[in-house]
């Protein structure tokens, strides 16, 4: 999923649509092969945001991107501090959002900060601590235009007008 983000966001960049990047995550490195030069074990620094971060005509967005195998999303995939980002985020104006790979249904669904607030309250009332694919709304589902390009400036443009 990761490799067709990047494909898309570098064509959206050419297009001169967005320019989004991909957030690094900060590492220490523990272990260097001497020979080859390549860390070989290392831990994580920090707490990462997101995945993604940048500019959509003048939008300023945000994304992380996440898979599952089955039917339905489990909340854990979600850090509390990246939804507490995301929410930051949506505060200061900007539009946040997560990228979500159904592998069963071998789809991909644009899920905007809003509906994810929505189950992650009801998660913290005592409900579901998931939510299934059918609570979706099916206008999120992101076209692949041949399996090339993960097109999510159209659901981004449907995310702005119900706003």
């Amino acid at each position: 999923m990761e490799e067709l983000i990047n494909l898309t966001i570098e064509q959206y960049r050419t297009k001169k649509l967005a320019l989004i990047q991909k957030v690094p995550t900060p590492i220490t490195p523990m272990k260097i092969d001497k020979e080859t030069r390549q860390i070989t074990l290392a831990y994580f620094d920090q707490k990462s945001t997101v995945d993604y971060i940048g500019v959509v005509q003048s939008v300023p967005v945000c994304f992380d991107a996440k898979e599952c195998a089955k039917d339905s999303f489990p909340l854990a995939n979600i850090h509390e501090h990246q939804y507490e980002f995301m929410k930051d985020f949506e505060e200061q104006d900007g539009v946040a959002f997560l990228l979500i790979y159904f592998k069963g249904k071998d789809e991909y669904v644009y899920l905007p900060f809003a509906k994810l607030k929505e189950f992650w309250e009801r998660m913290e009332n005592g409900g579901q601590k998931h939510f299934k694919y059918d609570e979706l709304d099916e206008k999120y589902v992101i076209s692949t235009y041949s399996g090339t390009f993960l097109h999510f400036l159209e659901p981004l443009q449907t995310d702005l007008n119900e706003r």
